[in-house]
């Protein structure tokens, strides 16, 4: 049996982050029902990241929603909402990622919920908290990324600012609200008590950065400093950083200058006696130009052997074709209702060893109300 067998997920949330969460705990066995809108379903189905539409649907959508249910319903309707309370009485966790006041207006607040089912996990995620200037914000992942600050640790100093090529903050926020929701479920079935679960993207956003912004609070209030070029880390001093080849690009970690200067055989970098912070943009310059002059494999067949950490940098296409990779079993086929198969990628957890697979796809809008009325007696 996967851990979490037997509990039952009410998932209203739609776009990336209520999704992510609610896909880890099916993944690790909940049974996830899905609610949406009759006619349009959740917005993420139409939301396009590329030209690939997927049975009809976008690729970001059958990502994230594999492995659950959908249950297509109007709870705007009197009718339908009496038959959605009926369901959500036998829930172990309702969770949405609407904005502040959503829920109250439906009459499908934590405490309303809490009157049908006593010890729900009722869990929310929302862009800014529910109190504050920000609250009525849309809390969209670029959005969150520069009010918090992210983007200017990312890029050289004279880049201006630099998003993260992911909807980053997203999956954080769906990660925190997993991690909030297995914490409330094992009080729930050791203290026999439901629990409210809140989570922000603001928040989450600010916890990525709990290393920075600490030495930030306790260095006088300085702000970091990018390196003019090969930045990777504001806070980090040379060699730190990712290096164009002759042939591609390498990436440094944390290393010893003068141990560095004598593996590449590169004088220029033998003034330096000590990896001095202030002089990272004379070391890095240096090291740039040299490390120009090799191609890559030449460079890591010298440093790894030395133990020096330092890696190659690769692409989709050059990744996938690595054995490192292929050994770990990473990408899973999986079948919607209709018979539509697409390769996806599996729960990253691993518990006694076991990996946590489903051939299950994403489900079509509304594919198991019948299923569903019927099993729960919906009326």
């Amino acid at each position: 049996m996967k851990p979490l067998e037997d509990y039952l997920i009410i998932d209203f949330s739609q776009f990336l982050s209520g999704p992510s969460a609610s896909l880890r705990l099916a993944d690790m066995g909940a049974r996830v029902i899905k609610i949406e809108k009759p006619g349009t379903g959740d917005i993420c189905r139409t939301l396009y990241t590329s030209d690939l539409i997927m049975n009809g649907e976008s690729s970001v959508f059958h990502t994230i929603n594999r492995n659950k249910e959908s249950f297509a319903i109007d709870f705007k309707q009197p009718k339908e909402l009496a038959k959605l309370k009926q369901l959500l009485a036998k829930a172990d966790v309702v969770m949405h990622n609407f904005r502040p006041g959503v829920m109250e207006r439906i009459g499908l607040r934590y405490e309303d919920v809490q009157k049908i089912n006593p010890n729900v996990v009722y869990a929310s995620i929302s862009g800014y908290g529910s109190k504050g200037a920000y609250k009525d914000l849309p809390g969209q992942d670029l959005l969150l990324q520069s009010l918090t600050a992210l983007t200017w640790l990312t890029g050289n100093e004279g880049d201006g600012p630099v998003p993260m090529g992911l909807s980053i903050v997203d999956m954080l926020a769906g990660a925190h609200l997993a991690q909030g929701i297995l914490a409330a479920l094992y009080r729930k079935v050791t203290q026999n008590t439901g629990a409210l679960v809140e989570v922000s993207m603001l928040e989450s956003a600010f916890d990525f950065q709990f290393e920075t912004i600490t030495t930030f609070f306790n260095d006088g209030g300085e702000l970091p400093v990018r390196t003019k070029t090969n930045n990777a880390n504001a806070y980090l001093g040379a060699p730190y950083g990712i290096y164009q080849t002759k042939n591609g690009y390498m990436s440094l970690a944390m290393g010893s200058i003068p141990v560095l200067a004598e593996l590449l055989s590169c004088e220029d970098l033998k003034q330096f006696p000590e990896n001095k912070f202030t002089l990272r943009d004379d070391i890095k310059s240096i090291l740039a130009a040299h490390l120009r002059t090799q191609d890559s494999e030449y460079w890591l067949n010298i440093l790894e052997p030395a133990d020096i950490w330092c890696a190659n940098v690769l692409n989709y296409e050059q990744l996938f074709a690595q054995e490192g990779f292929k050994v770990l079993d990473f990408v899973q086929q999986v079948e919607m209702l209709d018979g539509y198969k697409y390769k996806t990628t599996r729960c990253p957890i691993r518990i006694d060893g076991e990996l946590f697979t489903s051939g299950k796809g994403s489900p079509k809008l509304g594919q198991d109300n019948e299923t569903i009325i019927n099993e729960f007696n919906l009326c």
